[in-house]
């Protein structure tokens, strides 16, 4: 109890380079993601320069802030996230790690396997259920939504 991980696999209908860049620009995430059903609200980059290894965001979530940073960085194959909730005391309440390998199926097609791992401690371990459950919902969402947000480019909406 208190590790929660899954794996999920779709086909996007974008170049690898593309989409690879999509996941890496954490300003742009408000341009593709929903506004309803995301815990989601905004995510803003806190270092300087361009996005890679060691970049740090803050994630503004219907829950409150969460600070992260980028722990793996390959373009145009893998990108993985790591993020952490405190306890008012500094104490980890949970984190989690985000993590994306794409694979190109032809110049338009990439497959995106993205697998999540959280970590939840001390009393927050009675609520893993519920972290299960959102997390699972939530980055269902976050793969759904930009495999949609490359579909209608390709429809040409």
């Amino acid at each position: 109890m208190g590790v929660i991980e899954f794996d999920l696999v779709r086909v996007v209908a974008g170049p690898i380079e593309e989409v690879f860049d999509r996941l890496a620009r954490i300003g742009g995430y408000a341009e593709w993601m929903p506004r309803r059903g995301s815990l989601l609200r905004r995510t803003r980059q806190t270092s300087p320069g361009a996005v890679g290894l060691g970049t740090t965001y803050l994630d503004e979530t219907s829950a409150g802030n969460v600070p992260g940073e980028v722990v793996e960085f390959d373009r145009p194959t893998a990108i993985t996230f790591h993020w952490w909730d405190e306890s008012s005391r500094g104490a980890l309440k949970v984190e989690g790690w985000p993590g994306y390998r794409l694979q190109a199926l032809g110049p338009q097609s990439t497959r995106v396997h993205h697998h999540a791992r959280l970590q939840v401690y001390g009393l927050s371990r009675l609520a893993t259920p519920v972290y299960r459950l959102m997390a699972r919902r939530e980055r269902t969402l976050v793969v759904e939504a930009l495999q949609v947000s490359f579909n209608r480019r390709a429809a040409g909406l």
